[in-house]
């Protein structure tokens, strides 16, 4: 562990995952691309950070009966049961009806009450809550809106900033974006590190979109008057007082990236996305197009010479479909200003999760198959714009 981890964070359990440069990426972009591997997580996603982070402050705050309550959709379910199961903690994980039964199987087997509630998250959490309010011993662990679980996964900026080669400060960093606990984390870390200029590119699927739509509701980084942006059919728009930013709820999730399933994201990670030095570059696309990049990225497609034979889920794809589309690549990490020759950095923050099969594998390549059989290219939704790029690999 490097040593300044060491004093922040002395009692971690969570892993110190690998950053390896991908080759393969690397020359398909004519840059340096490297990966951050938190599906090398003990519980496959980068919630284990936050989440033990939270639970043992949990711990020391209120000492060994205390209860740890939970609403999830899976992989901070399963972070908050096996961080329980080390602690030696009484867990209980709500989840919504739909929940898959390895998932609910593996939160069982780490010692974890299980209740199901409600058809979506929000109502799990809700139900969550109540619990939480009739039970003097139970505390809330938050699934992405809490500035200790922000601290936790800031840690693996940290990391990347020792694990990069001497120097190095990247062009920009990709995550996924769900509620906004792993971007809280990363602009928390590039905050600490001096890293607080490097753009950040989040990553979503149409339908599950939360934080561009919060972002077209405020002053940033979408072009022309809030006042003149449309409002996306199905999307409520709210202003948090508390951190001065209007948010988007979503009435309806359509993605199959159910790890991105938030209705709305942390106000607060919104606030701190509008006011760092970074650019934020908020990017949708398909469902399809995550589909594609997750298959190129585990080797079952015909892109040979661009695959990591790794397994992971949509909401984990998300994040390096960009990087499979020369063009969209192009557009989001430019090479302007005075150093217009110079070959890009990025980072992409492959979050993990436990999500994923072969079944799920072989029902992706069904759908892409079918998808660019009907020919046309695939949306992509840029800080307000749309371009298309082309569904062939």
């Amino acid at each position: 562990m490097p040593p300044s981890q060491q004093n922040l964070y002395p009692d971690k359990l969570w892993a110190e995952t690998p950053l390896i440069r991908s080759p393969h990426l690397s020359s398909h972009l004519q840059a340096e691309v490297y990966l951050k591997l938190e599906t090398l997580q003990p519980t496959q996603s980068f919630k284990y950070r936050g989440i033990t982070h939270y639970a043992q402050h949990a711990l020391r705050t209120h000492g060994p009966d205390v209860h740890l309550v939970i609403a999830s959709s899976g992989n901070a379910g399963i972070a908050a049961a096996s961080a329980a199961k080390i602690l030696k903690l009484r867990c209980t994980v709500f989840l919504p009806h739909g929940v898959s039964q390895p998932t609910t199987d593996y939160m069982r087997k780490e010692g974890a009450e299980i209740v199901i509630e409600g058809n979506y998250y929000l109502q799990a959490r809700q139900a969550a809550q109540k619990a939480v309010d009739a039970d003097p011993k139970a505390v809330m662990v938050p699934g992405y809106d809490d500035p200790l679980l922000w601290e936790g996964h800031a840690s693996l900026i940290h990391e990347v900033k020792q694990q990069l080669p001497t120097g190095t400060k990247p062009d920009a960093i990709f995550c996924s974006f769900g509620g906004g606990g792993l971007a809280g984390g990363i602009i928390v870390g590039c905050r600490t590190v001096g890293w607080d200029d490097v753009p950040l590119v989040t990553v979503e699927t149409h339908g599950s979109n939360c934080f561009y739509q919060s972002l077209s509701l405020n002053d940033g980084p979408f072009a022309g008057d809030v006042a003149s942006r449309p409002i996306a059919n199905g999307t409520t728009p709210e202003h948090n007082a508390q951190h001065g930013v209007t948010v988007a709820h979503l009435a309806e999730l359509t993605s199959k990236a159910t790890s991105l399933g938030a209705s709305s994201p942390s106000a607060a990670v919104v606030k701190m996305a509008l006011e760092r030095k970074g650019d934020i570059r908020s990017v949708c696309i398909t469902d399809e197009m995550a589909m594609q990049a997750a298959l190129d990225f585990a080797g079952s497609s015909f892109v040979a010479l661009l695959d990591h034979k790794m397994l992971v889920e949509l909401a984990c794809s998300a994040t390096i479909a960009p990087a499979y589309k020369r063009d969209v690549f192009r557009r989001l990490v430019s090479s302007d200003g005075p150093e217009t020759n110079k070959v890009p950095t990025v980072v992409l923050v492959l979050c993990g999760g436990f999500k994923v099969s072969l079944d799920d594998m072989e029902e992706w390549r069904r759908i892409v198959a079918a998808d660019v059989a009907t020919g046309g290219e695939w949306d992509v939704a840029y800080n307000g714009e749309t371009f298309t790029t082309s569904k062939a690999e």
